[in-house]
């Protein structure tokens, strides 16, 4: 369950005051989620969500993902606008934590995956990028790989070990032959987190929009199109849908075609993509408390992820 922080009603309608988008109605918490204290505000004019922003966001690095969240409906991408205070702020604190209201983005996760939803999702992933080429700010990639080896370490000495040693040499071959700067891979804003749960559609195949942009940051775009290609296109047990796989791809490049250098470095950001979903899950399945509100993910999957891609970059190695 996703709400950390309870917060009362009365709170809720004093902070209303400071708004301009009616009285309180009724106020739900979302179980959805893993970051952060989601509610559902219907208010006399609407519906709109309240999130508490936890820990393990910086307050300080907030204005971003709002601003950039703010930009991309401008640029024409559906996806929560926060909505700003009679001074024009969208940050807020209630509860001690900090806070914001956005609208609400209405549609739902698609119930059974289809190669239709993948492709018009690879359409959409390509759109948000080109709307973010025009937002300038820069954000770094804070679970980048520069963070992979230290989330690893902290992963050894507990009852995971035998997944930890088979993970350690994997990761070095990716850290090794991961692009740099001069690659010359085009950079731009990614969400960094398209699981089919931070995607909506309206029935059947009608992309309303994305949601949960706490990850977003400045980075590879073929590594965004990696990280949905690895949450949309396996079963849980490491099978790759090569249906949605061409599905992903042909969409995606209906609208942004990828360059060469993203098409020679594209085995390598899924391995990446894998890793780093397996390095985050391992840890929290570690180290979160047992009593914790939220239950932590089963790294499994992305073992059998990061498994398939090492297979498939060591074939198309022998190839060359």
């Amino acid at each position: 369950m996703a709400v950390y922080t309870q917060v009362t009603e009365l709170e809720v309608s004093n902070c209303l005051k400071n708004y301009e988008i009616g009285e309180l109605v009724t106020l739900k918490g979302i179980a959805q989620g893993v970051e952060n204290s989601n509610f559902l505000l219907v208010t006399t004019i609407g519906k709109y969500i309240l999130t508490l922003y936890e820990k393990r966001i910086k307050a300080e690095e907030l204005p971003w993902y709002l601003d950039l969240m703010g930009h991309l409906v401008q640029q024409g991408i559906s996806c929560p606008l926060p909505v700003l205070d009679k001074q024009g702020v969208a940050l807020t604190v209630l509860a001690e934590r900090p806070a914001a209201i956005v609208t609400f983005l209405d549609g739902k996760e698609a119930p059974e995956i289809t190669d239709n939803h993948c492709f018009l999702l690879g359409k959409a992933i390509a759109d948000l990028h080109h709307a973010g080429e025009s937002f300038a700010q820069y954000r770094k990639n804070n679970v980048g790989p520069d963070s992979w080896q230290e989330l690893l370490t902290k992963s050894t000495g507990y009852d995971q070990d035998e997944m930890v040693h088979e993970i350690q040499p994997v990761l070095q071959e990716i850290l090794k032959q991961w692009p740099t700067e001069k690659d010359n891979l085009p950079v731009g804003q990614i969400h960094a987190d398209i699981f089919p749960d931070n995607v909506f559609f309206k029935a059947p195949y009608h992309l309303s929009g994305f949601i949960d942009f706490y990850f977003a940051c400045t980075d590879f775009l073929a590594y965004d199109l990696a990280i949905a290609l690895n949450a949309w296109c396996f079963t849980d047990d490491g099978q790759c849908l090569t249906g949605r796989v061409n599905a992903l791809m042909k969409g995606y490049e209906a609208v942004r075609p990828l360059t060469d250098q993203e098409k020679r470095f594209f085995p390598i950001l899924n391995m990446g993509a894998a890793v780093r979903f397996l390095l985050t899950r391992l840890h929290d399945w570690i180290h979160t408390p047992a009593d914790a509100l939220v239950t932590p993910k089963n790294p499994n999957p992305y073992l059998y992820r990061l498994r398939y891609h090492q297979q498939t970059f060591v074939a198309s190695s022998d190839d060359r």
